[in-house]
Order: structure tokens, then sequence, then C-alpha cells
């Protein structure tokens, strides 16, 4: 007799049969879910699928076994409107049994805050309805966005204060959703990569990246070495670009001029340096299904080298005077506290949780690509704060350089592009890249002929904006502007 396994255990970049991934019953199924994310599993991505039978309903999660690199694929069917939630064990579960409730209409019972998430096909409209209230006779309520200041994407955050001490921070979000899963299943495959660029502009690379790496999977393509040396530049190049605005914006939230102007230039300098890849700032058309858009030649890889050192000097420069003045120190130190057993708790990715001592890195735990044969060391701190989140942007500046630098100089010869196939029936893939703000993943499964039924994107946004949310606890409303450029999450990436 054969004894089903509990879990199917793959890795990045890989897919699966559909008939291989083990489905149980509800109450064993979470039993599982409960038992190893308790043990040090991660929720990647849980989400629903159409079964094909009617009044059904398939869910699939995701987990990450960061220690030995490995996913695992598990699925249970929903018959009815309902199944028991898992949030109150397993809080980093709660967007997404949200999102289930949300796309499928399945009400997950027991949830402790039922709300949709971007109100797709809902008569709700964001930033109203049900906000927890903090009561007492001198608590009021603060009522920020979505309309900001400043040109920035809409959002609306709902504070309970106590003169300027916030003791709780809701975030209503969804404003910028545009279908875009369900864009990914129902326009033509040509249009895909375009959703997957735009999906949240300052990642096009990351999520390119990630979306080719699925159509690869399913269709079997092997991308040959030179490709994967280029994405990984494309890639590091587009974390130089963020990080280095990051630190200039925190510089700028803090009325530290000197480093905010400087910063803000040399982004645009690392930006360019995408561009002689391929003609594009945010490196669109950079990547594309089995490999690259563009080549590089000996003279480009000499100017792009030259290019970096000069952007090496200057963000140092720059960035180096940021963390030796005093009074910067003391406007980020101790501030938007994100403690480590609570990133555990919700499932925090990207620098995030490294700020916070997690050592939580794609690049590093789940590798694809070119980082499957070169190891990074990974840049962490441990303070928790504001601090820690800016500073290890920094270690990550000088990191990237110094990858760069070394594929640049090693340069593997041979072709850019490989042949991409017929995608395979009834298979699953999964894509894990760990983009500037965090892990980027992406999933695809495909029907009988090949066509693909669903796709299920997670931004590290979806993750981590309730991190925003636990680490303006405790502070003045007047550090929001701070803190909330210390995680510089994305509203469209969030809102697909």
């Amino acid at each position: 007799m054969t004894v089903q396994p509990e879990m199917l255990t793959t890795i990045n970049g890989r897919s699966v049969a559909l008939d291989q991934i083990p489905r149980h019953d509800v109450k064993t199924f979470q039993h599982i879910v409960r038992r190893e994310i308790t043990g040090g599993q991660r929720a990647v991505s849980f989400f629903g699928a159409e079964s094909g039978q009617p009044g059904c309903t398939d869910l699939f999660i995701l987990l990450a076994n960061d220690e030995y690199s490995e996913l695992n694929i598990l699925s249970t069917r929903i018959e009815g409107g309902q199944f028991p939630s898992m949030t109150p064990d397993c809080n980093q579960l709660h967007l997404f049994e949200r999102e289930i409730a949300e796309q499928f209409g399945l009400k997950p019972e027991g949830h402790p805050w039922l709300k949709p998430v971007r109100y797709s096909g809902s008569s709700i409209q964001p930033g109203t309805g049900d906000f927890y209230r903090v009561e007492g006779e001198d608590i009021h309520e603060v009522s920020v966005g979505p309309v900001h200041a400043g040109i920035i994407e809409p959002g609306h955050f709902r504070f309970q204060c106590h003169g300027e001490h916030v003791y709780h921070l809701e975030i209503a979000l969804g404003y910028q959703h545009r279908g875009v899963e369900k864009a990914m299943v129902e326009q033509p495959a040509k249009r895909a990569l375009h959703y997957a660029e735009t999906l949240a502009g300052d990642t096009s690379i990351g999520h390119a990246t990630a979306y080719c790496q699925v159509v690869e999977a399913l269709s079997g393509c092997k991308k040959t070495v030179r490709a994967q040396a280029l994405r990984s530049i494309a890639l590091e190049l587009e974390r130089l670009a963020n990080h280095t605005g990051d630190l200039g914006a925190i510089a700028n939230d803090i009325g530290f001029l000197p480093t905010a102007s400087y910063c803000g230039r040399i982004r645009g300098d690392f930006l360019n340096m995408t561009a002689l890849l391929c003609g594009n700032r945010f490196g669109r058309g950079m990547i594309i299904p089995g490999g690259t858009g563009y080549d590089m030649d000996d003279a480009r890889i000499e100017e792009l080298q030259e290019r970096l050192s000069d952007g090496e000097k200057d963000a140092a420069n720059a960035i180096e005077l940021l963390f030796e003045t005093p009074s910067v120190l003391a406007r980020l130190e101790g501030k938007g506290l994100l403690p480590q057993d609570i990133c555990k708790t919700l499932g925090i990715v990207g620098p995030a949780a490294r700020a916070s001592g997690l050592q939580r890195d794609v690049r590093h735990d789940q590798p694809s690509g070119i980082y499957r044969f070169v190891q990074l060391p990974l840049s962490s701190w441990d303070t928790c704060d504001v601090f820690a989140r800016a500073y290890v942007r920094w270690l990550e500046i000088q990191q990237s350089i110094d990858f760069i630098r070394e594929q640049l100089r090693a340069m593997p010869a041979g072709s850019i592009q490989a042949e991409i196939g017929p995608l395979k029936p009834r298979h699953l893939a999964v894509s894990l890249i760990e983009g500037w703000r965090g892990e980027l993943c992406h999933v695809a499964l495909t029907g009988e002929t090949g066509a693909v039924t669903r796709y299920k994107i997670v931004d590290p946004s979806f993750h981590n904006w309730m991190g925003l949310a636990y680490a303006m606890r405790d502070q003045q409303i007047s550090d929001f502007p701070l803190c909330n450029k210390s995680f510089n999450l994305s509203y469209c990436g969030h809102d697909l």
C-alpha cells in the first residue's frame, strides 16, 4: 500500500504536475500547515483556484523551508462557502485568507478582522467600512489620505491616538486595483510580460524575471549561463537605484539635505546604468522568456565598470555622511521598532526582515539563476528600527556593487536566448526572486491544453504593510513619514 506524502517538495524555478500535489481534507490540511509554520516554515503564497466542480474551490499553499532551500506544496478542496480560519494560530495567513474571501466568496470562520483586501467586485469602497477603534475619553482619530501632499500613490491611514502618541494604525489600500492576476490569464500571452513589468514600476526587472522564470519552468526551457549573468546584473542595478533613492528620501524626511540631494542624483546614475544595458532606465525589455533582450559587448562592459566605480565613490561620500552625523542618528535610532519575533509572526520579508535580525533572503535561501552558483553574504542588522532599515540598504548597496563587478569580470560566453516550447498541461510552477523590496512570488497553474488557468502574484508589500502598522505602535504620529519611508512599500504592488 502506497502512503500519500503530506507535501510535495520542490525547489524555486521548477514546475510540478498538479496530480502530484497532495490534496487533504480541510482538517488534515490545516493541521499540517499549522505544524509546519510553527516549526519554522513560512507561507510564501496561499491562494484559491477554480476546481472545475460546481460549488468547490481548491486552495493551494506554498511553504518555504529556507534551511534546506525547499518549497513544499499541498492543497485542499473547499465544498460550500466557508472553512475554519487559521489566522488565530498562524498570523502570517491573515491577509491571504482575507484575499481568498474577497476573490472566491469563501468565509474563513473565526478570522479576527475579515475585511476586503482590494475591494474587488465589492460594493464597499476603499477607506470606508469598519475600522478598529481604541475607546477612551481622550482618544482621538486621525485620518490621512488617500490623497497625499506628495506625488505618491493613494493609500488610507487611520490612526488611533492619545495626543501625539499612536496606539494603533490601520492601513486601507485597494485604490490601485487593476485586476492584474485576471489579466495575466485572459489576455494574450504577449501582453503578460508587459503586465509583469508594470505591476510595480520600480520593480520592473524583479517582476519580469519572476514571470519569465515561471514560463521557463512550465516550458522546460534551459537558460544560458550568459543570460543568467545578465539578468542578475540588471536585478542588482535595480536594487542599487532604489536603495540609494530610499536613503536619500529618508535623509529628506529628517531634513538632512546633503545626503538627500546627492542620493537623488546618484539614483539617476544607477538608473542610467540600467539604460546602458537595454535603453530603458527601468529595465523594460531587458528580461524576456528564455533569456534577455539585450547583450553587452566588451566596450559596454568596460563603460559599465567605469560608471559603477564612479557611482560607488559618490554613494559612499553621500551615505557615509548620513551615518556619521549625530543629529541624524538621534532621529533614526529607536524609531519604528519591529521586533524579530513580530517579523516571524507576520511573515515580513526583504530588508525590513533583515533589519530585525532575520537571516532571510531568496538569493541565499531559495536561489535560482546565477545565484545558485554565487553565494552572497547576508546583510542584516538587529536593532529593529529605522536606523537598521536604512543601514541594511547601505550594506546591500556595497554588496550589489561587488557582485556586479564580479559578474562583469567573469562574463560567460555564449547565447543570451534559449527556445521556449509549449507549456506543460496540468502543471504548477513557482518562481521566487529577491527584489530590492523583498521576496517576489509568482505562481502559475495550467489546464488540460497547457493554457494558464490561474496566475498568483505576491509582492513583498503584501507581506510588509502590516509591519509598518505594527512599527507605528507607541510612536509619535509626527514620525510616521520617517517610518513609512523606512519601509517604502508599494501601493500598486499590493493592490495588483
